[in-house]
Order: structure tokens, then C-alpha cells, then sequence
């Protein structure tokens, strides 16, 4: 049945995503090769390139995949009660976490590789500037309506803003390289102690 195969076809797809991001973790992003990540995935050579091209294709997804899950933590926390910015920072980072959780990998030392390669690679700087505006544009959205519920400024620039508060999120997944203890709910906290929230378990 039609539903049966594309079930099927997701299944496998986020297989070889998986196999990816435990190839990087462990071996770096130089050394995973698409016959590593073939190894890893369990699936046949055909299979692998039948949905994956190259590893291009697979940052690609990754860079879908950990953006689609924070714009759409941002976007539900815009959409009603809206919560202050240190409350939404810990959310998307709490998600952040559990994909890697899910998917059993530190997803922090993957992104660090990707994000390093991006800088010499321009495909991979493509994708990440396409995922990065449509990072902005919600959080700039957020932006807007945390100033409508007395969250921020009346005169805050919502890009700028909004800018600042995504900056935020590879702030905490370098120093989790080296602070393991660190988790989304202190760094979050921090925040809110910059902002002069006298109560950032609100």
C-alpha cells in the first residue's frame, strides 16, 4: 500500500541521517565518507544513494532537520501566552538535546564540524544562510510579539533582536563542548538575569 511505502521510505531515510551524524560524531566530518556512512547505516550501497546523493545531500538534511525543530519550537511559543525570550531560548535548546537524544548522538559536536565546513565550502554555506533566514524571520516574528506582551522594549528592533537571540544558541552548544554540566534551563536563566528578570523560572 502507498502508505505502507512511504513509511518505509522515511524509515530508511532517517536511518542513513542517523548513521551520518554518528559517523561525524565520532570520526569528524573530514573522515566520514559516504562508504562510512553506508557501513554505519546497515543498508546496501543502491539504498543509501537512492536517497542521498553525496554527503552534501545529508548536511543538507541535518541542517533541515535541527532548524525545522527550532523554528517550529519558536513559532508555537509565538503563536499564544507568549513567553519571554530566556523561556523560549530554553525550549528550543531543550529540543536541540533531545533530537540528539533521540538519535544518540551529541548533536553539539556534529554541528560544530558542519558549521566549521561551512566556511570553506560554499554549498554548505548556501544552506545554512537559506536555513539561517528562516531562522530569523520566525524569531524576528517572535521578536515582534514579545514586544506587544511587554517581554522587550517598545523600541526594540525585532531583526536585530532577533539576531542577537539566535546568536545565543551556538553559544550554548560550544561551551556544552566543554561545560557538560551546562544545561538549557541555567544558560537560559543567564539571560534572564541580563534582561533583569528578577524571576527567570517564569
Amino acid at each position: 500500500m502507498p502508505k505502507v511505502s512511504e513509511e518505509h521510505r522515511a524509515a530508511r531515510r532517517e536511518q542513513i541521517i542517523d548513521a551520518m551524524l554518528r559517523c561525524v560524531a565520532r570520526d569528524g566530518f573530514h573522515k566520514t565518507s559516504m562508504a562510512a556512512v553506508v557501513a554505519e547505516s546497515g543498508l546496501s550501497a543502491g539504498a543509501v544513494y537512492l536517497y542521498f546523493k553525496g554527503k552534501s545531500d545529508l548536511i543538507r538534511a541535518i541542517a533541515e532537520l535541527v532548524a525545522g525543530q527550532g523554528l517550529s519550537v519558536v513559532l508555537d511559543r509565538a503563536a499564544v501566552d507568549v513567553p519571554p525570550p530566556h523561556q523560549v531560548l530554553a525550549s528550543v535548546l531543550e529540543r536541540v538535546i533531545a533530537i540528539g537524544d533521540e538519535r544518540g548522538v551529541e548533536l553539539h559536536r556534529v554541528a560544530l564540524q558542519v558549521w566549521a565546513e561551512a566556511a570553506r565550502d560554499h554549498e554548505i554555506m548556501a544552506i545554512y544562510r537559506r536555513e539561517g533566514g528562516r531562522g530569523l524571520a520566525a524569531w524576528a516574528t517572535y521578536v515582534e510579539r514579545a514586544i506587544t506582551a511587554g517581554h522587550l522594549p517598545s523600541d526594540a528592533d525585532p531583526a536585530r533582536t532577533a539576531h542577537t537571540l539566535i546568536g545565543l544558541i551556538p553559544g550554548f552548544m560550544v561551551q556544552r563542548l566543554f561545560f557538560e554540566d551546562l544545561t538549557p534551563a541555567s544558560y537560559a536563566a543567564g539571560l534572564a538575569d541580563l534582561m533583569g528578570d528578577p524571576d527567570p523560572t517564569r
